[in-house]
């Protein structure tokens, strides 16, 4: 069988549709109860992916969002406790912001209502299907095609 890149295409956009979809309920419950925007849900996971402390300007490089947006978003986050922001110990003119412990715990709830979902579809398949997925993965995975360019804040460390 000759496979297309669009016949590729179309199966990974639905395996990816189901793949996302599961545990999505509960894993955006979290973020709901929260009522925050899209912008500041993505301001939160690009401080956790990052993982340091980053300035408003890297944050909203990293965003592509002004600065000023940028810091609308760090100023909602504050305000609501899930993220914290300081003086850059080497430049007092700089504010360095990073995920406080209720934001950790909040991205950190998301991404594990997450893998729950995929763990629950990994056990529901069978043992054939299971390996074949693995080992698909797993070459493609190894693949430098499919490595991913570093983000802004992780440049710059």
């Amino acid at each position: 069988m000759h496979v297309t890149s669009d016949d590729l295409c179309r199966v990974l956009e639905e395996f990816l549709t189901r793949l996302l979809g599961l545990g999505e309920g509960e894993a955006m419950d979290r973020l709901v109860a929260h009522d925050l925007s899209f912008s500041q849900v993505r301001t939160l996971f690009l401080l956790a992916q990052c993982g340091r402390p980053v300035a408003i300007n890297e944050l909203a490089d990293g965003l592509r969002l002004s600065v000023a947006a940028a810091g609308r978003n760090v100023d909602q986050l504050l305000q609501q406790g899930l993220a914290d922001r300081r003086e850059d110990p080497t430049d007092r003119r700089v504010r360095l912001v990073s995920l406080s412990e209720a934001g950790r715990t909040l991205v950190a709830g998301h991404l594990e209502a997450k893998r729950d979902g995929i763990r629950s579809l990994a056990d529901r398949m069978p043992d054939t299907v299971r390996t074949r997925l693995y080992d698909t993965l797993d070459t493609v995975l190894g693949d430098e095609s499919l490595r991913v360019p570093r983000n802004n804040c992780q440049e710059n460390q």
